[in-house]
């Protein structure tokens, strides 16, 4: 290793909107090759890296919901949303040469392999990047609770959860001037100040499984390398 590192396996959690930079909407190709090369950078370290990426800027259920779609048939959408961004990012990842493989909870052959549990491991175990997409495969649940999900089963000691600021505040600091932000969070305090980190069943989950969240500002390069060393950037969830 060229360097010491606090993990050793690490999944990272990236919002759909992540892939937009300053478009507003559908995919910055210069974004996706900036995220490329920080996972690039860490994975020469020796760390095993997998990916849960959201589709928000392609298509969001909720909202798709409360505008009078059936809530599931918007939610399915929403996983195709998140297949869409993770070919985006595998283009990314192997034009900087770097192998990935994508492994979906809905079945699309042509396009991803099937989730199955073993494969990812072993995926991991050979240092490829597995980009987790679909979610968890079923409506009413998000790409976070997927990212937590999928953290537990492979063993991974972080969830990396990648925002536009640099970490959790009391309140919106691009709204409020007084937001305080935190350096460290118990899951029940995220919880019962319904901090809107994660979902409810998300942070539920780390909490059951002590899986620790690092929340933190991607769009500064070098962040998920100085989280990797032990630098304390962003807010720790425990």
């Amino acid at each position: 290793m060229a360097k010491k590192t606090v993990y050793n396996r690490v999944l990272l959690k990236l919002s759909g909107e992540a892939l937009q930079g300053e478009l507003g909407y559908g995919v910055d190709p210069k974004v996706a090759h900036s995220i490329a090369l920080q996972v690039k950078e860490i994975l020469e370290l020796g760390i095993d890296v997998a990916i849960v990426i959201g589709g928000g800027n392609i298509f969001r259920g909720i909202q798709a919901s409360k505008a009078g779609m059936d809530r599931s048939t918007a939610d399915y959408i929403g996983m195709l949303a998140t297949v869409m961004n993770s070919m985006v990012l595998q283009d990314a990842l192997e034009k900087v040469s770097v192998i990935t493989r994508i492994l979906s909870a809905l079945e699309i052959k042509e396009l991803a392999e099937p989730y199955i549990r073993r494969r990812a491991m072993r995926h991991l175990e050979k240092k490829r990047v597995v980009i987790f997409a679909a979610g968890t495969g079923n409506p009413y649940f998000t790409t976070d609770t997927a990212a937590a999900l999928r953290a537990i089963e492979i063993g991974a000691e972080v969830i990396l959860k990648a925002t536009k600021v640099d970490g959790v505040y009391t309140k919106d600091p691009m709204k409020y001037k007084d937001a305080k932000k935190y350096q460290r969070l118990r899951y029940i305090d995220v919880l019962r100040k319904k901090l809107e980190v994660m979902d409810s069943t998300a942070i539920s989950l780390c909490m059951d499984n002590k899986l620790p969240v690092i929340v933190f500002n991607l769009t500064k390069e070098g962040n998920i390398r100085r989280v990797m060393g032990g630098d304390k950037i962003g807010t720790m969830i425990f």
